[in-house]
């Protein structure tokens, strides 16, 4: 075995510049930050109240669950079944966990529950849709308390896939679809 020093060879800048950047964009892709872009219009129908206005926004990571069921015309279709995913703030620290309900959960001990009011497509098929929904506090004195409406925009991935569930034998078969997506949490305003 030897014991001399690996052998360093001189890099030139721009090809030291490319490797850093190309190693940097690895990075940003990988950790999960917050939201991505903000400034994409909402579509008009996902639009809350005017008695409401943003409070935070948190970014998920994480899969929507699907499972294999009979389609109620003779064939088989997946169904959704729920999400499972990480919420992360714009410093990109876990902050929280998003589940079956729909429910979001602080790491503080606070959950609201929400329910569906608007759907809007996502921006590719593959992407499942915006959201507006409507949401109540379920427990827990916290940041999730106060919060009437949530929307889920940005969204990337996470719709069941064309194929995998197209006969009996795929019955109960479940799969996750990998998905992120930014949600926007309202609070009413106070006069």
């Amino acid at each position: 075995m030897s014991t001399r020093s690996p052998v360093c060879l001189p890099v030139p800048g721009f090809t030291l510049a490319v490797l850093c950047a190309s190693l940097l964009s690895a990075c940003a892709v990988a950790a999960p930050a917050g939201p991505a872009d903000t400034a994409k219009p909402v579509p008009a129908e996902l639009k809350p109240a005017d008695s409401e206005r943003a409070a935070f926004t948190w970014h998920a990571v994480g899969s929507q669950i699907y499972e294999c069921r009979a389609d109620g015309k003779g064939g088989w279709a997946w169904g959704f079944v729920a999400p499972e995913a990480d919420l992360f703030n714009r410093k990109g620290e876990k902050v929280g966990t998003h589940g079956a309900g729909p429910h979001w959960a602080a790491l503080d001990g606070s959950k609201t529950l929400g329910t569906v009011k608007a759907r809007a497509n996502g921006a590719g098929a593959a992407d499942i849709p915006l959201l507006l929904l409507s949401a109540r506090s379920a427990g827990g004195s916290g940041t999730m308390a106060s919060v009437t409406s949530v929307q889920r925009l940005n969204t990337v991935g996470g719709n069941a896939p064309a194929r995998g569930c197209e006969a009996q034998a795929d019955s109960g078969r479940r799969i996750q679809q990998g998905y992120a997506a930014d949600y926007v949490f309202f609070t009413a305003t106070f006069p």
